[in-house]
Formats: structure tokens, sequence, C-alpha cells
């Protein structure tokens, strides 16, 4: 497609409404994606720090 102006662009042939909202769609659910993956990172490096200061300290009970 060819544009004359940037409003013609942005109006995306009378579809822009439909075009838009499907890019809008799209960048939240990537950015909705990159947030969870974030938290389950966080949550399973938590999870490891807690399972690994636990069988420190079985460790220590077992040398004792």
């Amino acid at each position: 497609m060819n544009w004359n102006s940037p409003a013609e662009f942005f109006a995306m042939g009378g579809y822009a409404l439909y075009v838009w909202g499907s890019v809008i769609a799209c960048v939240v659910g990537l950015v909705g994606e990159l947030w969870l993956l974030r938290q389950r990172r966080k949550a399973i490096l938590q999870s490891l720090r807690r399972e690994s200061r636990a069988n420190a300290i079985e460790a220590e009970g077992n040398t004792a």
C-alpha cells in the first residue's frame, strides 16, 4: 500500500480500529507474558534458595 500522509497511514484505509486494536492486544499480551515469566522466575529462585538452606541445615545436623 502507498499512503500519501501520516493520517492515511494511521487510518489504515478505514480499518484502523481493527489494525491498531490488534497491535495493542498483541503488545499487551507480550508485556503480560514477560511479567508473568519474571514472576515465575522469582518464585522458582526463592524456592531453590529455601531448599538449599534446608539442605545445608540438614547436612549440618547429620555431621554433628
